[in-house]
């Protein structure tokens, strides 16, 4: 197993973790983005993301298979200042219970402490209580009393576009 950064050319299979891990998430119909978006946004003058890249030897020839990934970026904190966002690790199926997981999330919290900041933070679905505990494990907080909020395209649209007064 080998992890590195990622690069453009390795963006179809980071797309198709990310649909992975839509279909592991009961949501395989809700991936929108492109190979070419992820190459604009994450390799262009002012890129929006960053990606550990797992790989490893196929079996039957030498070339090398991305099998997991782990995006990230970076946020501001008026608490905290700098901070990392780990937006997805994904492992895929096959490769699940090998190490590869631990070892990509080993990296982030690396990259965090090479960086200096004062916080990695990620979300965890409430059902998914293997990574729920894995992270508990590792030292991780997960926090009371906080709800996620999003506003999806069509919302901003609605509001924008209504100038709904609340």
């Amino acid at each position: 197993m080998n992890i590195r950064k990622g690069k453009a050319e390795d963006m179809k299979a980071v797309l198709n973790l990310i649909q992975e891990l839509a279909t592991f998430e009961n949501e395989p119909d809700a991936v929108q983005i492109t190979v070419e978006d992820l190459v604009r946004d994450g390799f262009g003058t002012n890129p929006l993301f960053q990606v550990f890249v797992a790989e490893v030897e196929t079996d039957t020839t030498e070339t090398k298979e991305i099998v997991g990934i782990a995006l990230y970026y970076y946020r501001f904190s008026t608490w905290k200042g700098k901070t990392i966002h780990l937006e997805d690790l994904v492992v895929k199926e096959k490769m699940r219970g090998t190490g590869l997981g631990y070892a990509l999330y080993s990296e982030i919290l690396k990259q965090g402490k090479k960086d200096n900041v004062r916080r990695v933070e990620w979300n965890v679905l409430d059902w998914n209580t293997p990574a729920i505990e894995f992270y508990k494990k590792s030292g991780a907080k997960i926090l009371d009393g906080w709800l996620v909020v999003q506003m999806d395209e069509e919302g901003i649209n609605h509001f924008v576009d209504s100038k709904l007064k609340i």
